[in-house]
């Protein structure tokens, strides 16, 4: 959800994430954009499900590639965050990402599934989609990646 939360952030989300692998040597693990696709499939809301187990070090580049993802966007998801949190004068950023996130999930996510639905329902989206945007502002410390491979392993 993360990795494409980015994604609708940065509208060149997928060549980017295959960039910043590139810059932090993370060939190894991250080899090309396949790769990072077959990766970002293990998730079980995707319509193209596949259930392989991530290695480790797998794991830990596409964290360390999420959290320098986060540094570089920073100032749209924190325009994303002001917008949320003054709505009334300011809706536009944030309906836009809703929009946008919402559409892409409508696209690569099983719509069948439950928790599809649930979060693309926008009477009930509001509050994941800004845990999501949340845990992205606080990767971009130097520590930033440390907090997010907590954060994602105490979920």
């Amino acid at each position: 959800m993360l990795l494409l939360a980015l994604e609708t952030i940065d509208l060149n989300g997928a060549e980017s994430l295959y960039s910043l692998s590139d810059k932090l040597e993370l060939n190894e693990f991250l080899p090309n954009k396949v790769t990072i696709w077959k990766l970002r499939n293990n998730n079980p809301l995707r319509n193209s499900f596949n259930n392989n187990n991530i290695k480790l070090e797998e794991f830990e580049a596409l964290i360390k590639v999420t959290a320098e993802m986060s540094k570089f966007l920073y100032p749209f998801i924190r325009q994303i965050l002001q917008s949320r949190d003054d709505y009334i004068k300011n809706p536009k950023s944030w309906d836009e990402f809703k929009n946008r996130y919402i559409e892409l999930i409508s696209e690569r996510f099983n719509t069948n599934s439950m928790k599809v639905k649930r979060l693309l329902n926008p009477s009930s989206n509001d509050d994941v989609f800004t845990k999501i945007i949340l845990t992205l502002a606080l990767c971009i410390s130097d520590d930033g990646y440390l907090k997010l491979r907590a954060t994602l392993l105490n979920s």
